[in-house]
């Protein structure tokens, strides 16, 4: 069986690009869209082979880097218009290497300068060494009230592999000790699809999930992306390139066990179960505005988007000059459409045509007629006014995005 183009569409870089171009949604009756903030930490204790996101394994400028994430939360006050924040995320990198007095400073700086809203989500990325419990006990006296936990893979080879910096036995009792400090709003990430994953690996690391009662995973499937160790070891022929046969696999797998745990298929890459979403990934599929905070961060405030410069030492100085070191695009109307259609056939919300057509003028016709080749092949469905991926087109879902873009 051949699945064209359907490792793109669960990979490890979907989250992060799907961060970057939003468009609202319509009518997702959990949220009020308010806005958002991110703040990308951008250092690591060392690098993941696969890994292409901005950080520095040098945390000799720590200091002045997170004294110029104040400095720019400042200086972008404006951005948002006074729009009240519902959710706070840190990103990275590896946010669980701040102290729990760093990150108290970060969120104040926020909190006196915006309206943040009282029952706020606010996300920590951690690594599972780093969650001892002298450290939980740290981010207990922090607002701090939602655990993003990297396991990847409950296996030590596997872990080696992808040369991460915890092991087996911490993926698990990181988890154990969150849940004991009082950490209930928990999500792992988790990745498939690369060589030493077999399938039997693959229910063992679900089951062990299941097992945890986290009521949110994140599931990637592994993607050689440019410049990163692993895409030079399969250049190089020292590791055999991915099987994507095997990924599409695995991620029928995945879905079919999620389902029968009861958890939601609520975006490509994420399950949940019922009132467990990420709110704050969430509001950038329905386009709700977004400030990011630091080197490489992207912001979006309906019209436009921009993006940091993704070196830390000139983004220290330029902050240290009161600039702020982004590029800007305006969003034309072509884009506010690709961008809707990417994103919202990734939800189980779906394409609204009526929310198309406000964008522009006849939009929904021009969209029907390029879709009816995907309806025929039941790899997307109509109900009403809407258009949703079935189980199998989610196989083939940047695809059938790219083939409907304007």
């Amino acid at each position: 069986m051949q699945l064209k183009e359907s490792k793109r569409v669960h990979s490890i870089s979907t989250l992060k690009h799907f961060n970057l171009i939003t468009f609202q949604l319509y009518n997702i009756p959990y949220l009020c869209p308010m806005a958002g903030i991110y703040i990308h930490i951008p250092f690591c204790k060392q690098a993941c082979h696969y890994c292409d996101f901005h950080f520095s394994t040098s945390l000799t400028y720590k200091a002045e880097l997170l004294k110029a994430l104040q400095q720019e939360i400042g200086l972008q006050k404006d951005f948002l218009n006074n729009e009240t924040i519902e959710t706070i995320y840190f990103g990275g990198g590896t946010p669980s290497l701040l102290e729990g007095e760093e990150i108290n400073r970060l969120i104040s700086t926020i909190t006196d300068l915006h309206t943040v809203s009282s029952n706020a989500e606010i996300t920590l990325e951690a690594n599972p060494d780093d969650l001892d419990q002298k450290k939980l006990r740290e981010l207990r006296q922090t607002p701090v009230n939602r655990f993003s936990i990297g396991i990847q893979s409950f296996f030590d080879d596997d872990l080696i592999w992808m040369n991460r910096a915890h092991r087996a036995n911490e993926a698990e009792s990181s988890v154990k000790r969150a849940q004991d400090a009082g950490f209930e709003n928990i999500t792992v990430d988790l990745i498939y699809g690369y060589p030493l994953l077999t399938d039997q690996k693959w229910k063992q690391n679900l089951d062990k999930v299941f097992e945890l009662r986290v009521p949110h995973v994140s599931a990637y499937s592994m993607t050689v992306e440019p410049r990163t160790a692993l895409a030079s070891f399969i250049k190089n022929k020292k590791q055999a390139p991915m099987n994507e046969e095997q990924s599409s696999e695995q991620f029928i797998q995945l879905m079919e066990a999620m389902e029968m745990q009861g958890f939601e298929h609520y975006e490509i890459s994420n399950f949940c179960k019922p009132g467990h979403y990420s709110r704050h990934n969430t509001n950038y599929w329905k386009g709700v505005k977004y400030l990011g905070i630091g080197p490489s961060a992207h912001s979006y405030d309906g019209e436009k988007r921009q993006w940091n410069i993704a070196n830390n030492a000139r983004y220290i100085q330029a902050i240290e000059k009161k600039t702020i070191p982004a590029e800007t695009e305006i969003l034309t109307e072509e884009n506010r459409l690709n961008e809707y259609v990417m994103t919202s056939l990734r939800t189980q919300w779906g394409l609204n045509l009526d929310q198309l057509n406000t964008i522009a003028k006849g939009a929904s016709e021009q969209l029907l007629k390029e879709a009816e080749e995907f309806l025929e092949k039941d790899w997307i469905i109509q109900k009403d006014l809407n258009i949703y991926l079935t189980q199998t087109g989610k196989l083939y879902a940047d695809h059938i995005a790219s083939e409907l873009f304007f």
